[in-house]
């Protein structure tokens, strides 16, 4: 996906189309926390992202799945030899 870069007063800004902008849930307002990394690259998220909060709330909802037999399990028992 290509921007374009424009000029918003003195300062420069890029418009970030619809589709993108309902596909993350963003509204006007909302603060994103941006990084430049080392490759050069933009990294937006929105801000007050936490990694390990994410982390941990993954941890909790995988412990509600229900455990079944395994896949694996599945095919060698209904496999024809």
């Amino acid at each position: 996906m290509n921007l374009q870069i424009s000029q918003w007063g003195n300062s420069l800004a890029m418009r970030l189309p619809s589709e993108l902008v309902r596909r993350f849930g963003w509204h006007a307002g909302d603060s994103v926390d941006v990084q430049l990394t080392v490759d050069g690259a933009l990294t937006l998220r929105p801000a007050g992202w936490n990694r390990h909060a994410f982390a941990a709330e993954l941890d909790t909802l995988r412990a509600t799945l229900p455990k079944g037999t395994s896949v694996m399990e599945e095919l060698r028992q209904s496999a024809r030899y």
